[in-house]
């Protein structure tokens, strides 16, 4: 018989402050706990019938959106188990721009049922192979369920249908309309080899007033301000672009002239004066006298170059702006440096950080510089024109006026949420874009091919010995969430049941893989995702299922919680009232 020794009693291991949570009870059910009432969360706003979430961040900011990446991004999880989920939610936001909302639900729902089983005394490593077996049957699976895919080279009209299921679970009943903006600006920005297609070229400019109608693409770039100088408009412009400030150059240095007789103060001024008169064709200049004509003549050099159209990136001077008005130079201050390095693509340009006439590799050209009206604001428009405009002349056509690399979404509406809304949608469908044009096969939207998978690994599990065909087995059951929740949100709790029910009696039968969730509920709730086009992107799928699987292993492989204490002093004493009250 062995001895049992007794262990000494208040060892201290970790420094004072630390938490240390250990076991079934206090580590792995918490866990699971925390991630379920994250997946809650975001799961009624899922699909076209999502409801949306009023969130204020640390900031103050206002967000009302259904979009799961925005929800995540803006509230601060704090719970480590549940920052996985997040961090699992973003890893498929880069990666795909789409289906967020699919990881988060679905690991959510991985783990209940994994709460289950480990109840019922199954150890977690039985789980985690489980759920790896049943994720790698599911991805093979679902490789066999593409339908069809975009066809080469993508036209406006495939673009938009591949476009409306994913642009519909944030905008649903605008889906046509924004479906077909983003499929026109894509299209204006395809790359020869569209694998090669850039989401950053694809801008969006917010303008308040209106409605959704009012939108636009516009080739090009729009910027929601005026040019600095009076010329407003110009056609088939010589661009340069500068990142330095314009401005005429101050003399730092002080000097003392001695003069003898009236003749020498008369002429003190008069050389520069003459020399004024002469680069700037006027008689008359402000200030001349105090500034160096060497500032001047750079101006007149720039002029000189053909240069019609000057980007600045930085301030500029008052006098500056003078003598470019003078020299009929239009003006515009960018000072985002994101939104000018954009600018240099589209006018093909070099920015330059020396202030002086561009050599012509450096300059760039835009064939329209114009300022117009849209809703009451004032905009700036740089684009290129191309076959096809109204202003098209093709004897006109300058060998540098290429195909321009970006488009503009003009995007009106209402209130400034509803815009921020309709810009993140657009960013969904544009990322759907890039995901299609590099994998262009699609499945079954509306839940019928997570439907269908759960049958299919269902029937896999069911042939498995050994523990772990009950975790191949829940993990089938938990894929069926996704029907189940655009059901739910759509026609209520009790109606979305019997909608589950009907669609697995359909799966069942011959040929029915392509049966989803019929969100109108036009007949009895489901409906043919092939016939009503409502296709999704096979890789988002894909991407989705492998990040959900990884995040639940993640949470279920812990089993203690080691926290130390939150770095940083003690808390400053809150005041009773304003310390400039009496």
């Amino acid at each position: 018989m062995s001895l049992k020794v007794p262990k000494a009693q208040n060892v201290q291991l970790f420094k004072e402050g630390y938490k240390h949570l250990q076991g079934l009870e206090d580590a792995v059910l918490r866990n699971i706990q925390a991630v379920a009432e994250l997946s809650d969360l975001v799961r009624t706003s899922f699909g076209p019938n999502g409801r949306n979430k009023l969130v204020i961040n640390h900031l103050g900011k206002l967000f009302v959106t259904s979009d799961a990446a925005t929800i995540i991004r803006e509230i601060e999880v704090v719970h480590p188990a549940a920052k996985l989920l997040v961090m699992a939610s973003q890893a498929q936001e880069a990666e795909m721009g789409d289906s967020t909302n699919s990881v988060m639900i679905l690991a959510g729902e991985l783990l209940k049922k994994a709460e289950h089983l480990l109840i019922m005394g199954l150890h977690p490593s039985e789980i985690i192979k489980g759920y790896e077996l049943a994720s790698a049957k599911a991805l093979a699976e679902l490789e066999t369920l593409s339908t069809s895919s975009l066809p080469t080279p993508p036209t406006k009209a495939t673009l938009a249908t591949a476009l409306k299921p994913a642009i519909a679970s944030k905008q649903y009943g605008y889906e046509d309309k924004l479906a077909d903006l983003v499929a026109e600006a894509a299209l204006t920005v395809m790359p020869p080899n569209p694998k090669n297609f850039n989401v950053d070229n694809v801008r969006v400019v917010k303008i308040m007033g209106g409605n959704l109608a009012g939108s636009k693409v516009v080739r090009g770039m729009v910027f929601g301000k005026e040019p600095e100088g009076i010329i407003k408009k110009v056609k088939k412009a010589k661009v340069a672009v500068y990142t330095c400030g314009i401005d005429i150059s101050q003399t730092e240095t002080k000097g003392t002239v001695l003069i003898k007789n009236a003749d020498e103060m008369l002429n003190f001024t008069r050389g520069e004066e003459q020399h004024l008169e002469k680069v700037s064709s006027t008689s008359h200049l402000c200030h001349a006298s105090l500034r160096s004509p060497k500032d001047v003549q750079i101006f007149k050099e720039i002029a000189d170059s053909g240069v019609k159209v000057i980007i600045a990136g930085s301030t500029v001077g008052e006098l500056a702006l003078h003598y470019l008005n003078r020299m009929n130079i239009a003006v515009l201050k960018v000072l985002s440096k994101f939104d000018l390095r954009r600018l240099c693509r589209v006018v093909n340009a070099t920015p330059l950080a020396r202030l002086g006439a561009p050599t012509p590799e450096e300059a760039g050209f835009v064939d329209v510089f114009e300022t117009t009206e849209i809703g009451g604001d004032r905009v700036t428009v740089l684009r290129q024109v191309v076959e096809g405009d109204p202003d098209f002349d093709a004897s006109a056509q300058d060998a540098r006026s290429e195909k321009t690399r970006t488009a503009t979404i003009v995007l009106r509406g209402a209130t400034q949420n509803r815009l921020d809304d309709l810009e993140r949608a657009v960013d969904d469908g544009v990322n759907v874009i890039k995901a299609l044009l590099k994998d262009p096969r699609l499945v079954p939207g509306a839940g019928a091919t997570e439907l269908e998978l759960a049958k299919r690994v269902e029937a896999y599990g069911s042939g498995l010995k050994g523990l772990s065909q009950h975790a191949v087995r829940r993990w089938a059951q938990a894929l069926e969430v996704v029907p189940r929740t655009l059901a739910e949100n759509a026609l209520g709790g009790g109606e979305g049941n019997e909608v589950v029910s009907r669609l697995w009696a359909k799966h069942e039968g011959p040929g029915g893989e392509a049966w989803g969730v019929d969100v109108e509920a036009e007949t009895d709730g489901t409906l043919l995702a092939t016939e009503n086009e409502i296709l999704d992107s096979l890789a988002a799928k894909q991407w989705a299922i492998k990040l959900a699987t990884e995040a639940a292993t993640s949470v279920l492989s812990v089993d203690s919680i080691i926290m130390s204490r939150p770095a940083g002093g003690p808390k400053i004493p809150q005041q009773s009232g304003n310390w400039d009250e009496d």
